[in-house]
């Protein structure tokens, strides 16, 4: 006899997860459009981790009987082993990672694995599942940091007292020197670590236990999970807890602000690679030729870094957008969530380990700093700081007089240290011959001694206190 279609058997072939609600298994454009495990798939470490602490904790308080937990443990490490090894059986008609492990768990051990269900839902799974995954592309965020920060601070130990211009509208301002610019990327980046590990501390709540977005009337203990998983301690709500995605959003948007910076150093790495500058050689690693100009040595893992924020920056857009009209509770709009993150966070990830092997590997061309830096009137300041100083005139009009010795070097196509007394006097009678001990580039930097100065002594001062920094678990 035909098994009717709202038989049992129909039911469960159509869909086996669903069970008597659905006469029919679902169009194949629906099938498509639903599915998620062709990219959730790589949160199943975390789904087994999350669903051996459930287990546990329902047979520590009785829901479960110990051997029925003990199955689940292990057969969910013999699922866990299959996926490692390439030998699990994804199937896209379950849709996603957390039916797939458990299809496969029945198929391991049995009966015991639909009781692994008992006292949560796939809302609080997800958001477990998926906090864990996010939780630990922080702690890999925050490695990488602290890798190209060294790298950073490395080069700004090399050259701590080597001179460069400093740079406003890309144009020369004052010297400065090369370890100074490196440090002001370490700043930047020690932000960056810092978001990330903030980040972390506000996720770590633990939201199993929330089930589908009520809690539930079972006895569990969320602190026992929350513990079991590494959390501070379990959401609060239960509703924020499904339907919660703050953390992703804010995962993006530190990896947002971080590539950001990225894409900073990547486009003075272009600038200073260019034959026009000459600031820094990149190795062989980092650059590629032309396939018709056998001159041309191209940074184009500077170009491609530089153009990475694009992809980061568009994630962060997008799971803003997904979730700025949904109600509370959990919404299927949320499976957007995942491939967003995972982009963005592969993207970090790479950008930060090509980085520091570029930092690491690229060399700074000592005499075009130095002959960069003493170009373009760079001193200029340092002559009206001097002008106040010595002559106790007014910044303005001391700023006023440097004008005039600019525009009367300009007219002799000399720079202001090689102005004579003589013409300086012209200019202003009281100028004395000690003007020019400020003119030096290297004066220039010797004299920068306030906080956060480009001085040599600064510099090496804020590389010690950064070594102390990442050396212990403190923030700097």
């Amino acid at each position: 006899m035909t098994a009717s279609p709202k038989s049992p058997d129909a039911a469960t072939q159509a869909n086996a997860m669903w069970g008597g609600r659905f006469a029919a298994g679902p169009d194949a454009i629906m099938q498509a459009i639903n599915a998620s495990i062709g990219f959730d798939q790589r949160l199943y470490a975390q789904d087994i981790q999350g669903s051996r602490a459930h287990a546990a904790m329902l047979a520590a308080q009785g829901i479960l009987t110990n051997k029925d937990a003990e199955a689940i443990g292990e057969g969910l490490l013999t699922v866990l082993s299959e996926i490692e090894t390439g030998a699990f059986p994804f199937r896209v008609e379950l849709e996603d990672i957390h039916m797939n492990v458990e299809a496969r768990l029945k198929e391991i051990i049995g009966e015991p694995a639909g009781r692994l269900h008992t006292a949560r839902s796939r809302n609080d799974q997800v958001a477990v599942d998926f906090r864990l995954w996010v939780r630990d592309q922080c702690d890999a965020a925050i490695t990488g940091i602290e890798a190209l920060i060294a790298a950073f601070l490395a080069q700004a130990e090399a050259g701590a007292d080597w001179v460069m211009p400093g740079f406003t509208h890309l144009q020369t301002a004052q010297p400065v020197t090369w370890g100074h610019h490196m440090l002001a990327y370490v700043e930047m980046l020690g932000r960056d670590r810092s978001r990330f590990v903030d980040a972390r501390d506000r996720m770590n709540e633990c939201p199993l236990g929330a089930a589908a977005l009520a809690g539930t009337g079972f006895p569990i203990d969320r602190e026992m999970t929350a513990r079991a998983l590494g959390f501070d301690r379990p959401t609060a709500n239960s509703l924020d807890s499904v339907s919660d995605r703050d953390f992703a959003l804010e995962f993006l948007s530190a990896s947002s602000i971080c590539a950001l910076h990225l894409s900073r150093f990547a486009e003075e790495l272009v600038i200073w690679s260019s034959a026009q500058f000459r600031f820094v050689r990149l190795s062989d690693k980092w650059t590629t030729g032309s396939s018709i100009m056998p001159q041309k040595k191209n940074p184009d893992a500077a170009e491609l870094l530089r153009s990475k924020i694009g992809r980061i920056l568009g994630a962060t857009v997008a799971l803003f957008t997904v979730m700025k009209g949904l109600p509370l509770t959990y919404s299927k709009d949320m499976q957007e969530d995942k491939e967003q993150v995972f982009d963005a966070a592969d993207t970090l990830m790479l950008g930060l380990a090509a980085m520091t092997g570029m930092v690491q590997d690229m060399t700074a061309n000592r005499d075009s700093l130095a002959a960069a830096a003493a170009s373009g009137f760079s001193t200029a300041t340092d002559l009206a700081d001097w002008l106040v100083r010595e002559l106790d005139l007014p910044f303005r009009e001391a700023h006023h007089i440097t004008g005039a010795l600019v525009a009367e070097a300009e007219a002799q196509g000399c720079d202001l240290p090689d102005l004579t007394l003589e013409q300086m006097q012209a200019v202003h009678a009281g100028i004395r011959a000690n003007v020019f001990e400020v003119l030096g580039v290297e004066n220039s930097i010797r004299s920068r001694t306030s906080y956060g100065g480009t001085a040599p002594d600064n510099v090496r001062a804020q590389v010690a206190r950064w070594k102390t920094a990442l050396s212990t678990p403190e923030k700097p």
